[in-house]
């Protein structure tokens, strides 16, 4: 692993190609989606480099992340100067302007960036970033929207759709499997999910056991199909 640095790169101009190496990810939009995953693999100890076209937004994170530059990036010229093409991982985080993103991500593709993740704001956004190059689309505000909706007005405190249909949900424990264990309640063959963990009142998260007992104010982590890892949450 390269010796992590805290030198910045300049505000404008040429950049200084970044070193290739395998802890170094290219985040490119700064807003609040890019910030939040440039500033999470920081902490997750990646060395990253991010660009925006807006000095404000450069000059705010320049003391949070490793490497910072103020570049246009729909230009692929400006892409090979700041070392684009010596990335293998880049996070295309442009949402307000749509055709930045396009030409961002068109690119980076073309400068043969082999895993690209990119912002979308609509499906047709989505369907034409993944025509262009882009490995992986997601769609921040529509699926924090959908997991909103699940906790609404229900005792359900968190929900996390891993497939199609399969989900972990963090509920509080039903009084009907209070002060026994999981084994004596057979969690699996009365309700088909599967307790993964159990954050006793006052404690941390913990594994879940056949030998523990639930306590009222538990909080579990539930694992199964949706459908039935909610209506378990949906328990009095």
């Amino acid at each position: 692993m390269a010796e992590r640095t805290r030198r910045k790169l300049p505000l404008a101009g040429r950049a200084e190609p970044v070193p290739p190496v395998s802890d170094q990810v290219l985040v490119i939009g700064l807003g609040r989606f890019g910030s939040a995953v440039a500033e999470e693999l920081e902490h997750l100890g990646f060395e990253v480099l991010g660009v925006d076209g807006d000095a404000r937004r450069v000059q705010q994170y320049a003391d949070s992340l490793t490497h910072v530059l103020q570049a246009d990036t729909t230009d692929i010229e400006t892409l090979r100067q700041l070392g684009a093409a010596d990335f293998s991982r880049a996070v295309v985080a442009i949402g307000s302007d749509i055709e930045a993103s396009i030409l961002t991500c068109a690119g980076l593709a073309d400068l043969g960036v082999s895993d690209i993740w990119a912002k979308a704001v609509t499906a047709s956004h989505g369907k034409i970033l993944e025509r262009i190059g882009a490995d992986h689309v997601v769609f921040p505000e529509g699926e924090m929207g959908r997991r909103v909706a699940h906790v609404v007005g229900g005792r359900m405190l968190d929900w996390f759709q891993l497939d199609n249909d399969f989900a972990l949900v963090e509920t509080l424990a039903p009084k009907e499997i209070l002060g026994r264990t999981l084994a004596d309640v057979g969690i699996r063959a009365r309700y088909d999910v599967t307790v993964v963990c159990v954050k006793p009142v006052g404690g941390a998260f913990t594994y879940a056991t056949a030998e523990t007992v639930l306590e009222e104010g538990d909080v579990l982590v539930v694992a199964g199909s949706s459908d039935k890892a909610e209506r378990f949450a949906r328990l009095p």
